[in-house]
């Protein structure tokens, strides 16, 4: 036995429960992981995570790394975004979100700022993100070696106008997808500057990860709330929270039943992040009829018809199908 997999094995035998009772929780929806005797659940064997990293995410559901992506990528991926919210390039399929409240555009006159860019998939520069070697060797950690980008965003979390609407709920992000297992998806989120309390850094429930997918719909806020800000029913606001303060470059690996969301931005800038959901070329789409991500296809599926003009068959699994794309590995289901 190696000296690695010594320390993995006294790691785990310090785990609140033994490895012989570690077993797949259900999300409400098909799982090839449920049942399944695992020692350590939601990693996979690898060279790469230390004995300590694989043990912190199986309890918290989160990883986060130092200095991962360059300041030169970052500086890139800035400019892209730049050139996107002035429209001097106009992706296929990429949707620009803005704020409810914000009046004032970081880049445009007259204009409404950009808070939110999604699904830049057929955009060369901003997906060169969700190909950089050095992140996808933590991915397949998680994924495996056959790996889809699956849902591509840049976070732009404008200034607070006053009505607290730059705040994100509560949420996990499997409320939003068609596919399983949950356990071979993974999020990774990068800062694209420092992110504190004061301009909004992620806050995470740790350990929510090995709970269930749980109801989800729009808070009530008196300022209003976003298009698709979608959050945990009867959240309970006493648990107790993690603030991820991040320097540029810094990336943090989560799971998708990981309960998380961002608190108001109270500075005077535009707080930047860029992230990438991954999920296994192995995983498979599921219907959610009947499930509490019902509520969720309702609404893309109205978006879909009114700005696309899709309708007939078309479902949440035909518009993540459009979405995905392979970058590494080979494509085997999704």
């Amino acid at each position: 036995m190696t000296r690695a997999a010594e320390r993995l094995k006294l790691l785990i035998n310090h785990l609140d429960r033994s490895p012989d009772v570690i077993r797949a929780a259900p999300t409400l929806a098909p799982s090839l992981s449920s049942g399944l005797p695992l020692s350590l659940r939601y990693t996979l064997d690898n060279d790469l995570l230390t004995p300590e990293q694989r043990i912190s995410y199986e309890k918290n559901g989160f990883l986060l790394i130092k200095n991962l992506v360059s300041e030169e990528d970052i500086n890139r991926f800035r400019d892209e975004f730049e050139k996107v919210c002035r429209q001097r390039v106009k992706p296929l399929g990429l949707v620009a979100m803005r704020d409810v409240a914000i009046a004032k555009s970081e880049f445009v006159p007259d204009q409404k700022a950009v808070t939110k860019v999604q699904d830049f998939q057929e955009d060369p520069e901003l997906f060169r993100y969700c190909t950089l070697p050095q992140i996808l060797k933590y991915v397949e950690c998680f994924t495996g070696p056959n790996i889809m980008a699956m849902h591509t965003m840049l976070i732009n979390k404008p200034p607070d106008a006053g009505k607290k609407t730059s705040r994100h709920p509560m949420h996990q992000d499997l409320h939003y997808f068609p596919f399983r297992p949950a356990d071979r998806i993974v999020c990774a989120w990068t800062a694209m500057e420092k992110v504190n309390r004061q301009n909004g850094c992620l806050v995470v429930l740790p350990g929510s990860h090995t709970g269930t997918l749980r109801e989800h719909d729009y808070p009530e806020w008196e300022g209003g709330v976003n298009k698709m800000y979608h959050g945990v029913r009867d959240y309970n606001h006493q648990q107790p929270r993690v603030h991820l303060e991040m320097e540029k470059g810094d990336t943090v690996f989560f799971h998708p039943l990981l309960i998380h969301g961002s608190g108001m931005n109270q500075t005077q800038g535009f707080r930047k992040a860029i992230s990438c959901h991954y999920a296994s070329s192995d995983c498979f789409y599921i219907n959610v009829k009947g499930t509490t991500q019902e509520n969720i296809e309702k609404e893309v599926m109205d978006i879909a018809s009114r700005k696309l003009n899709m309708t007939g068959d078309f479902d949440l699994k035909d518009s993540w199908a459009f979405r995905g794309r392979l970058v590494q590995g080979e494509r085997t289901s999704l």
